[in-house]
């Protein structure tokens, strides 16, 4: 990425200081918009309210060979109330979630992504809904695109607060009975969990044919611990707690998180899923653009 482009990014920190989360999602998705129009990479703006990608199964006749023709992408018409994309946000709000060694934490960055991924779907007219999860799932709104939807869910948002501890497998079997028709499931979580529950939590789902996106959120000092004395870690969830030297840190730590985070990418590709890993110091209009991309199979 460029300087130029890098100055146009909104720092998380940036976004935490405006009035309320509606604004914060209405700035995260205008800059990310502006970032594509701007982009000689994407080929469309306004257009993105009204295509989607092409996907395998999908009609050629709805093929924009126009669009293909200035893009080198293929995207198929969308109309309203035929081809909507059904979202459901999936909100993890365990306590780990509220760890955040600078200004933002874990679950306030997944608030602010909650919202823009709510509001862009609004913006394309697509019903949009939220489960709020920890042990067990605390908050369902069901998927819809009536007027005054948005407003009403961006609240629902931003009144999450941690909670208690995860139980993945529990809660996405309660999702099941709340996702009939099939549509994109957001999970926003830091995917502290066993990566072979991951994927039996999650399979289910990918079964019934919804499209699983998984954002991992990790707090910058959980990817690269910068430690330079012995610290005594405390799990938030269980109160464990284990005394940790910089050597440690250094060396056996990262070589257990890159395993961890391995085996969670193959077990969200062995299900058929997407998976995003996100640092909570990442603009979010940035953190967009590289979910578009991971959609679009560009990465």
């Amino acid at each position: 990425m460029n300087a130029a482009a890098s100055n146009r990014l909104l720092p998380p920190e940036t976004l935490a200081g405006l009035a309320n989360l509606e604004l914060i999602a209405r700035t995260a998705v205008e800059g990310f918009l502006t970032g594509l129009h701007r982009s000689p990479h994407y080929g469309f703006s306004q257009e993105f309210k009204e295509y989607r990608a092409y996907v395998e199964g999908d009609d050629p006749r709805f093929v924009d060979w126009n669009v293909f023709a200035r893009t080198e992408r293929t995207y198929i018409r969308r109309y309203e109330g035929e081809t909507n994309t059904r979202l459901m946000i999936l909100l993890d709000a365990s306590a780990s979630m509220g760890y955040g060694s600078h200004s933002i934490s874990k679950l306030q960055y997944g608030k602010f992504l909650a919202a823009a991924l709510a509001y862009l779907a609004a913006r394309q007219h697509d019903p949009v809904g939220l489960i709020v999860f920890d042990e067990k799932v605390r908050t369902f709104r069901p998927a819809t695109s009536r007027a005054g939807s948005l407003t009403a869910m961006i609240h629902a948002i931003d009144a999450v607060t941690p909670g208690n501890g995860t139980n993945l497998e529990a809660c996405f079997q309660r999702f099941g009975e709340h996702l009939s028709r099939r549509g994109l499931v957001a999970v926003i979580s830091d995917l502290y969990c066993n990566p072979e529950e991951m994927s039996r939590a999650v399979q289910p789902l990918a079964y019934r044919g919804h499209d699983i996106m998984l954002f991992q959120l990790l707090d910058p000092q959980e990817m690269r611990p910068n430690w330079r004395e012995s610290v005594l870690l405390e799990d938030i969830e269980t109160q464990r707690t284990l005394n940790v030297s910089p050597e440690y840190l250094a060396t056996e730590y990262q070589q257990r998180l890159d395993n961890h985070l391995q085996s969670l990418r193959r077990a969200a590709a062995n299900v058929g899923a997407h998976q995003l890993l996100i640092t909570t110091d990442e603009p979010l209009d940035n953190a967009l653009r590289r979910y578009l991309l991971l959609r679009e199979g560009r990465t």
